[in-house]
């Protein structure tokens, strides 16, 4: 093993707080796994809470690892050195239980990498019980696991905090029993919220269109997913603190979960009903812990600005004198007190996601935004010192016109007049556009995605009309990139031999080009296809709580541009998630 790695480890541990140490041997030792780098790794508080709650448990040794840089890629190469933890430097092929948190699809092909570099067989098929247990869980592996069902021996669907638990228990029962590997494999299927791919088989037409999905050995033959009901149970807040990471400098806890705003286009807004919120007392017991290391704390949620009591959290934040930080807000759900918050925590720019530049798109996708409420988002900040401004446009909807994108280039040139004209210092407007990704478990998921030169048509197009502001900046995802990504999240298991083609091809997007094309496929297959209403989808047999009928009901109410409104604060029969219990 590489002394140059294990060296910058333990720097990187000398800077850490809250790291856990138990004693190996003491307890059974699992492994968790980010598949990208230690900074990105440790600003994701998903994987910091499993990573913590696992730990409290007296039976269980949880240990990080991460993919190495470019760098250190090079330097375990050349020593022919296996991948080690960070706690004790462990070789990750001796932990009985290796778990992945994949947040993000293009992600597969590092979580392959980093099972090589830990020594351990690929496919699922060739582990047996001396191979560690290989799960996964997150978002990408709950909305459609399929791309990497050949390497995984069981899926978390849903949230992690509990049903980790019942596989760790699971596990250990079977070690206790003494029993084969598909003895273990039947005693996780019969799990809530765990599904074995193994024990499904699935077959395809001549058209490459999935024609069977058939359970064996008494598998479920629906998944449904689980999800933390009392978020208070499983507090969820940076556990270890370190400075190499974006947000080094901030204490991140989790104040809301799920998003009940109906957006068509978001699977968070799906996967993650219903909208839960933490109490105010918990969220503040919790900032207390941070207290003593930070002064300032970002707060966490897919829509933190819709959070009831978000006022009154701002008051008590500030009364103990410390900063907050908040990734985007909606703009019509903003209060002043928020607003004054980030300015006292000195926010020099306010983020907002209008996703569409016109009333009508946004009247499409559900947003529930106007013109009006952006506007007076953009004033609100201005007027309490927040000149910048950055925008979230998505591009490529099927229902999209010109006149949607020209909206972009008329609304931020609205902005940069007001902004202009008010009397105060200009700030600087930038725009973030991003492809649409058709994503499953949402009212677009039979879609097509745009194609790639129309979508460079429409960027280029915004580029060029804003050009003449010059404090206008327009930042945009690759086409290309977005492409790989949508065929990831919408592909089948005949996915599993193009990620391991990449990962010996050496990645890139001709890499890429060439794997499909290898195995006869192409990624505008699972990306740029409409999915007809009876095709089988690769993620059919996953159940969110959500009727299929509300789906569809929601695809239509899109093209007659109909909104749907917000969960309500109790219980209701909408779309299926209350009455089921998701």
């Amino acid at each position: 093993m590489s002394w140059p790695l294990i060296e910058k480890v333990k720097r990187q541990l000398n800077r850490e707080i809250g790291t856990v140490y138990k004693a190996p041997g003491s307890a059974l030792p699992v492994a968790l796994l980010y598949p990208n780098t230690y900074s990105l790794g440790m600003s994701n508080l998903g994987f910091m809470t499993i990573y913590h709650h696992l730990n409290l448990r007296s039976d269980v040794m949880c240990e990080r690892f991460f993919l190495p840089d470019q760098h250190d890629l090079a330097e375990y190469t050349r020593t022919n050195s296996t991948l080690f933890s960070y706690e004790h430097q462990l070789p990750l092929a001796g932990f009985s239980v290796v778990g992945a948190a994949l947040s993000f699809e293009l992600d597969y092909v590092n979580f392959l990498k980093m099972l090589a570099l830990g020594k351990i067989p690929l496919p699922a098929a060739e582990r047996d019980e001396s191979h560690p247990l290989v799960i996964a869980g997150g978002p990408a592996a709950t909305f459609n696991p399929e791309p990497l069902a050949d390497f995984v021996d069981a899926f978390i669907i849903g949230e992690g905090e509990e049903t980790v638990q019942r596989v760790i228990d699971a596990y250990q029962a079977w070690r206790a029993a003494g029993e084969a590997k598909s003895g273990l494999r039947s005693r996780l299927a019969a799990l809530p919220g765990v599904y074995v791919p193994a024990l499904y088989e699935v077959t395809y037409d001549s058209r490459g269109v999935i024609s069977g999905f058939t359970p064996q050995g008494g598998a479920p033959a629906k998944i449904r997913r689980c999800w933390v009901k009392a978020l208070d149970a499983y507090p969820a807040y940076s556990c270890i603190l370190t400075p190499d990471t974006e947000f080094g400098s901030m204490f991140l806890v989790e104040i809301t979960r799920g998003c009940g705003r109906h957006c068509r286009f978001c699977m968070a807004g799906y996967c993650y009903r219903k909208p839960r919120h933490r109490s105010l007392a918990q969220i503040l017991e919790t900032i207390k812990l941070g207290l003593p290391y930070r002064k300032k704390f970002g707060l966490v949620g897919a829509a933190v600005s819709d959070y009831p009591a978000i006022d009154e959290l701002c008051e008590a934040l500030m009364k103990l004198d410390v900063q907050i930080s908040v990734a985007s807000l909606r703009a019509d759900s903003l209060t002043e007190s928020l607003v004054a918050a980030l300015a006292r925590s000195g926010h020099k720019t306010i983020t907002l996601a209008p996703e569409a530049g016109s009333e009508r798109m946004r009247r499409v996708i559900n947003k529930g935004v106007t013109e009006g409420d952006i506007i007076r988002a953009v004033k609100l900040a201005r007027d309490h010192g927040i000149n910048n401004v950055k925008l979230y446009f998505i591009i490529g909807f099927a229902q999209e016109r010109a006149e949607d994108i020209e909206g972009i280039v008329s609304l931020t040139a609205l902005l940069h007049d007001l902004m202009a004209a008010d009397g105060r210092r200009a700030g600087k407007i930038t725009l973030s556009i991003n492809p649409f990704i058709p994503k499953p478990f949402t009212p677009f998921e039979r879609q097509a995605m745009a194609g790639q030169k129309e979508i460079e048509q429409k960027t280029d197009y915004i580029v060029k009309q804003l050009k003449k502001y010059k404090n206008v900046q327009v930042i945009f995802e690759s086409p290309k990139w977005a492409m790989v990504q949508a065929a990831l999240a919408r592909g089948d298991r005949r996915l599993g031999p193009v990620l391991l083609a990449v990962l010996s091809g050496g990645g890139g997007i001709a890499a890429w080009k060439r794997a499909f094309a290898a195995r006869n496929l192409t990624m505008d297959f699972f990306s740029r296809r409409i999915r007809p209403a009876g095709e089988y989808l690769p993620w059919q047999h996953l159940d969110m709580g959500m009727d299929p009928a509300y789906l569809a009901a929601e695809a239509e109410k899109a093209g007659r541009e109909e909104p749907t409104p917000p969960c309500p604060p109790g219980p209701c029969l909408r779309c299926g998630v209350c009455a089921t219990g998701g």
